[in-house]
């Protein structure tokens, strides 16, 4: 919540210093609780501000490293933060927000269109549009034949954005990572009995670590695909 601009605390309404939102620092030193009703600040805060630190670091080192011009730049920093908030939205209330995920699939068109143009070769451009399609179109398919129990249409949606921005392999090793650390994390709470077989998870999170992970190891992932190619 905000107040003439500023941040506010939910519980007692007190205006927060600016230096009580130093992402981190602030939450370490106050011991987790708010300064003035000393109610408990969530542990979401740090860990979302710590996880997007690193991907941002991660993300300036992708970059030097390979050399990807200034338009790959701010269309990957988009990308990372559309992730970044479907993931928390996602993780708390079991929706995708609409006002996200539909900005970012028409960026997310534009910028493939762009690649295409500026690598001359607009096979590239159609080889991102068609791995959209596809990553969409068989996340429609899930959800038709589990007749909306398996996958909602905000996972469709983010399917087909995660596959026009990665495309190819990459997305395709972006949603398969996805569904293994879903079924894992699934399977580890039935076993603990937190929840059920019928019980409903929220996937995005899971897709979203696929696709930052298919990114940030494209290289490897390209290479390896390439040397299964040549067997």
């Amino acid at each position: 919540m905000t107040l003439s601009g500023r941040s506010i605390c939910p519980k007692c309404k007190h205006q927060i210093a600016w230096y009580d939102l130093v992402p981190l620092f602030s939450w370490l030193i106050l011991r987790g609780k708010c300064r003035y009703c000393k109610n408990r600040i969530s542990l979401q805060y740090p860990l979302v501000e710590l996880s997007t630190g690193l991907i941002f670091l991660l993300l300036a080192l992708q970059f030097e490293n390979q050399n990807f011009s200034l338009v790959n730049l701010f269309f990957w920093i988009f990308f990372s933060f559309c992730l970044i908030i479907i993931f928390v939205y996602d993780l708390k209330h079991m929706i995708i927000p609409d006002e996200i995920i539909y900005p970012a699939m028409i960026l997310s068109l534009v910028y493939i269109i762009v690649l295409g143009i500026l690598s001359g070769d607009i096979t590239v451009s159609l080889k991102h549009l068609v791995s959209g399609i596809g990553a969409g179109g068989f996340f429609y398919f899930l959800a038709e034949i589990s007749q909306g129990k398996w996958m909602g249409g905000g996972d469709i949606k983010l399917a087909g954005f995660i596959g026009f921005a990665l495309g190819g392999v990459l997305s395709v090793a972006a949603l398969y990572t996805g569904f293994i650390l879903g079924a894992f994390f699934g399977l580890g709470l039935i076993v603990l009995r937190k929840k059920e077989f019928s019980s409903k998870i929220p996937f995005a999170p899971f897709m979203i670590s696929g696709a930052f992970l298919a990114f940030f190891l494209s290289e490897q992932i390209n290479n390896f695909y390439a040397s299964i190619m040549l067997l």
